[in-house]
Order: C-alpha cells, then structure tokens, then sequence
C-alpha cells in the first residue's frame, strides 16, 4: 500500500488576516459543540489539496485523516502550524503564496461568519433584509466590494468535472472576456470554474490590466469536492450554499453558463427564479450559456426543461449562444452597458445590487434530508418562481448527496432521496438528471455513477 506523502509546515498570514484575539483563538481551537476546528480543518484542507482531481469529499478526508491544523499565538500575530499537510501545496518547502492567501481567508471567513454575522444579534437571518445584509457584510469584510467600483464583474457557472474540450473553451471565452477589461467570478474550484480565469489572466495581461479580479466564491458544504483554484485573488467562504448564491447575484453585473450538471442546474433555477419575481421584471442582468459545438445538446435540454416548467417568460431571461466565444464576450459587454445604465439612472451601487428582489424561499438554508426531499412540493399549480425555488431544492439536495459525506453516509444508510411530484414535471426531470448521468456529468471520482435520488412518477 502507498503512503500518501505530506508536508509540516509552519505559515504565517498573507493577504486577509493580520492579527486574532485569544479568544479567537480559542474559538478555533475548540472541537466541542461550538468549536470552529473541525469547519476550518475541512476548509484549510480543501484549499491545500488545490489542483487534485478528487471530487470524493470523503475520499479526501480519507487520504489525509492525519491533517491537523495548530495555532501558534506570538504578541505580533497568530502563526498556523500543520501537519500532514498535502505536498502540492508547496514548492521547494514553502507554500505557494496564493495558497497561502487563500488559507487565511478561510481563517478570516469562519471567524468573521461566527462572531459578528451568527452570534453577535445584528442581522436577523430569518427575514429578507437580515440575510441580504449579512451577505453584505460578508463580502464586504472579504475586501470583494472596491470603490470606485466599475461593472465589469462577470460571474461563470459550470462544472467541475467537464471534458478537456469544454474546458478548454471556457478559457477562451475568458480570454475574450478580459480583452475586454471584464473581471471574472466564478465558484472558485476546477474545470468550468478555473477555465475562465486563466483564459482572462491572459487577456489582462495583453491589455495590461494589471490588477484584475478573480473573485471566488464557495461554502463549506462543497468545498472539498471542488477545491479552490490557487488563480482566485479574492476568496470568500459563504455560510451556505443559499447565501452563497445570493453573494453571485448580488456581486456581478452579468452571468455566463457553461456545461455543467445538477449543481449548474440548481444555479440556474436560482437566478431564473429570482429574475421571474414581478419586482424584477425591468432587472437588466445579461444572461449567456455557452459551450462547444459538442455542447449544444445539453443546452437544448436545459432549455426545452426551462420551457416545460418554467415558462417562455423565464427563456426570455437568457441567450444561448454556441460555439462563439468572442460573441458571448460581445453579448456580454453590451449588457453590462445596460446594467451600468440602469443603475446610474436610479442611482444605484455598482458594487453591490440592492435593488434586486429575493423571496424568503430562495433564501432560507435547505439541508438534505430523506424527510425534506420527500416533502418538497413540486406541482403544476405553484407560482413560476416558487416552483423554481423548489425545483432548485431537489438539484441542491442531489448536489449535496453527491459531494457531502454526511449526506453521502445518510443515504448509505437509508437509500436514495426520493423525489415526488407532477406526474409531467417528474418525467422531465427524469430525463434531465439521466441525460446528466450519461454524459458523464455526474461524475465522482472514478468509476459509474450510483444515483444518490430515485424520482418517483
């Protein structure tokens, strides 16, 4: 059997986090109830284990249950030791700065989330404007909101396990994007998430841009399965993948989609939901999928979905457009002219979109549970944004079977979710989640799938 080879090392902060009180410190330590240590030993690993191609969270904590995260407090500031560390984060001995980055963030994150968003009584997380202004400062606290701000914050969804030749064109559709002076938002991990990133680093530096913006957005829940990629210069750890997608929508000035699976579905549903509340009609945010010509029959399929369930109303809300990533950039320059204009008329950040209206349901944490899949009500008679909002439950409760071990270990357990509702809205569905399986779209690690769901007719 081969040992996994791993590193000891002792790191100071670099970027986010200069100093921690002792009782922070203390916090971090703790692996009781109300201990942050096992959150930031699972988070600090998954940016350590960057550029692995494990997407078996269990897996992962599997090959490295030796890791142990150490806090070392001096009077000029808190030095992390760890131990069994994975070695790819390191060259010649010393951690790849923006590794090292990205891990105190992570640090600055779950200590910020903790004692000034979750116990320190501000914001009221069971109303609208609480979670909208906890989101707020959570991403303010991560440096992601700058001023002056311009709008030029393209925020791309997709994959994490796609082909090479999907991956490959999501680089040239960021290259496009940053010869255009766009920065790039992406969930932070591999595949549909990297691509963009290092297609525009490339651009910028043909244009000279020397301070561009990749921005990274992830949550504990997911992180280990898709790492975050050492390109992100602004990392930020949402509580929950609801506030997390919320940080998107409410962070960039336009969304482009690539190929994906259950989890660029939910996303998907998401915005689409948000953007078919009647408060939002008048929104302008540019809406563009976009793939290889090998692409076009996944997009076909999301889209006849949207059609089928949603409405013509919500196939109005986005372009397809494949094969041509110099036109998405175009399409996408031309609506973040629109979305510019919209807020300078009503006088509107444009670092942050207060205006856009997001109902309580899509806000409201969803944890997968055989239970609260079994009673997700998916019917012909709910208003379009509401079915929305629960359609994008059962693809977040099938995300979180995929990549959560304790999910993962409940269904073990158990058996599959089972997924009920409209006799027509299950076939659709049923079709969906088997054409992502034959393509390969829900992939962990090695081998075939084995459905975590079964939908029910």
């Amino acid at each position: 059997m081969t040992q996994t080879r791993t590193v000891d090392a002792e790191v100071w902060p670099e970027g986010s986090l200069e100093v921690l009180s002792q009782f922070e410190v203390d916090q971090l330590r703790g692996s009781g109830e109300g201990g942050l240590y096992p959150l930031l030993r699972r988070c600090m690993l998954a940016v350590l284990n960057s550029g692995s191609q494990m997407d078996d969270t269990r897996a992962v904590l599997e090959r490295y249950k030796e890791f142990e995260v150490g806090f070392i407090q001096q009077d000029r500031g808190v030095k992390v030791s760890l131990t069994g560390a994975p070695p790819d984060a390191f060259v010649d001995g010393k951690m790849i700065r923006g590794i090292r980055e990205l891990l105190f963030a992570v640090l600055r994150d779950i200590v910020f989330t903790r004692n000034e968003i979750v116990e320190d009584g501000r914001f009221d997380l069971a109303t609208t404007g609480g979670t909208t202004n906890a989101v707020f400062h959570i991403v303010r606290n991560a440096r992601l909101l700058l001023t002056p701000a311009s709008v030029n914050i393209v925020v791309c969804w997709g994959g994490h396990a796609i082909s090479r030749e999907e991956y490959d064109y999501t680089k040239l559709v960021g290259y496009e994007l940053g010869l255009r002076g766009m920065n790039v938002c992406t969930g932070c991990g591999p595949g549909a998430m990297k691509g963009p990133m290092k297609g525009a680093t490339i651009g910028h530096a043909k244009q000279r841009i020397r301070d561009g913006r990749y921005i990274g957005i992830t949550e504990p829940g997911i992180i280990a399965a898709e790492a975050p990629n050492p390109i992100v210069n602004s990392l930020v750890i949402m509580p929950d993948m609801e506030k997390r997608l919320e940080a998107f929508v409410r962070v960039g000035h336009g969304i482009v989609v690539f190929p994906g699976g259950v989890g660029t579905a939910e996303e998907i549903l998401y915005l689409l939901g948000v953007l078919l509340h009647p408060d939002n009609v008048s929104q302008p945010l540019p809406v563009v999928m976009t793939g290889p010509a090998s692409a076009a029959p996944y997009f076909r399929q999301i889209d006849e979905f949207v059609g089928q369930t949603l409405g013509e109303e919500a196939r109005k809300r986005y372009t397809i457009l494949v094969d041509d990533p110099a036109g998405v950039a175009r399409e996408m320059d031309r609506g973040l002219e629109a979305v510019h204009e919209f807020r300078k008329r009503h006088g509107d950040a444009y670092y942050f979109n207060w205006r856009l209206t997001i109902d309580r349901n899509f806000q409201e944490p969803f944890t997968a549970t055989h239970e609260s899949m079994t009673a997700l009500d998916i019917s012909e008679d709910l208003e379009t944004h509401e079915l929305a909002a629960n359609l994008r439950r059962a693809f977040s409760g099938i995300v979180s079977g995929n990549v959560r071990d304790d999910t993962a270990a409940a269904i073990e357990k158990r058996g599959p979710f089972e997924i009920n509702g409209s006799a027509r809205i299950m076939a659709l569905l049923d079709d969906l989640l088997t054409s992502f399986v034959d393509q390969q779209r829900m992939k962990i690690a090695a081998g075939s799938y084995k459905p975590c769901y079964r939908v029910l007719s």
